[in-house]
């Protein structure tokens, strides 16, 4: 497994890539990574002959007052972990390669409406700096696929958006979200919550379950149900002790609101636990009526 450390490092081992003609398949991280991460690479090599992956914590998705300078950093671990896994190539930059001006006066890219509702209402400019990183490694790379994991599945739709609007040509593949025996979503950020928190954290998960079973027995859009569940959710949550950020039932495509005749829908939560913001997701496909 090759490491580059910088631009130039980078741009030599992309080479033998392209001498090969092989399909580069890329992964982006912000490291600490876990079992849903190592995942992502495991299928990043169905796509295509060599697998990419970058760890580099991205200033510009963090807001005032967010976890930035204590977002755990594990190159050792992270750099094992890739290792076993077969990734072909990592790429750790330094921030002046990401940005080679200062964060604050760096050119960004933006996705308008979809960017700013659920997680994008809550942290002002957090998509804004995840679509610019995106971007900048998508150009530094030159993948011809792209995987990303559908816990943010905001994220992922973004990114794909992204790609559509400026023509890029990447394939943007989405993976299921990986979780625990009890069903809490595989994150970085789980290693915040305390051992009573961790208990608790499923409850999560378990509710968005709740929701679905609600909506399929009701098996047809219904604006005032709808608006009924997510109540009745946000209220359950309180309950186990969460401080519920947004529960919503969208439309899986646009995460628009659902109309009548939609049978694809996504369940999208953020709640914070303690000083732990959770985020997570369930698909919803109901039946075509008769």
């Amino acid at each position: 497994m090759d490491v580059a450390r910088n631009l130039s490092e980078l741009n030599a081992a992309l080479e033998n890539f392209d001498r090969c003609g092989a399909r580069k398949v890329f992964v982006p991280t912000m490291g600490n990574l876990h079992d849903g991460h190592l995942h992502l690479m495991t299928e990043a090599r169905r796509y295509g002959d060599g697998v990419v992956a970058s760890v580099y914590v991205n200033p510009m998705q963090f807001g005032p007052g967010e976890d930035f300078e204590s977002y755990p950093r594990t190159e050792k671990q992270d750099l094992a972990q890739l290792k076993d896994c077969g990734v072909d190539l990592v790429f750790m930059p330094d921030i002046s390669d990401i940005y080679p001006r200062e964060v604050e006066a760096h050119t960004t890219v933006e996705v308008p409406e979809l960017g700013a509702i659920l997680c994008g209402a809550s942290r002002p400019g957090h998509f804004r700096g995840v679509t610019t990183v995106v971007n900048r490694l998508f150009n530094l790379v030159a993948p011809q696929a792209a995987v990303f994991g559908k816990k943010d599945y905001q994220q992922w739709l973004l990114i794909r958006l992204m790609v559509a609007d400026l023509g890029m040509p990447i394939e943007v593949i989405g993976v299921d979200t990986v979780r625990g025996a009890d069903g809490l979503a595989l994150s970085s950020r789980n290693g915040y919550l305390s051992e009573a928190e961790r208990a608790i954290a499923p409850k999560l998960y378990e509710t968005l379950g709740w929701m679905a079973g609600q909506i399929s027995e009701q098996g047809a859009y219904a604006g005032d149900f709808l608006a009924g569940i997510e109540s009745q959710a946000r209220d359950r949550l309180q309950g186990f002790g969460f401080d519920p950020d947004y529960i919503s039932v969208r439309r899986q495509g646009d995460l628009g609101v659902p109309q009548t005749g939609d049978q694809e829908w996504v369940i999208l939560a953020a709640a914070q636990l303690g000083k732990t913001r959770l985020i997570d997701n369930l698909e919803v496909n109901l039946k075509p009526s008769d």
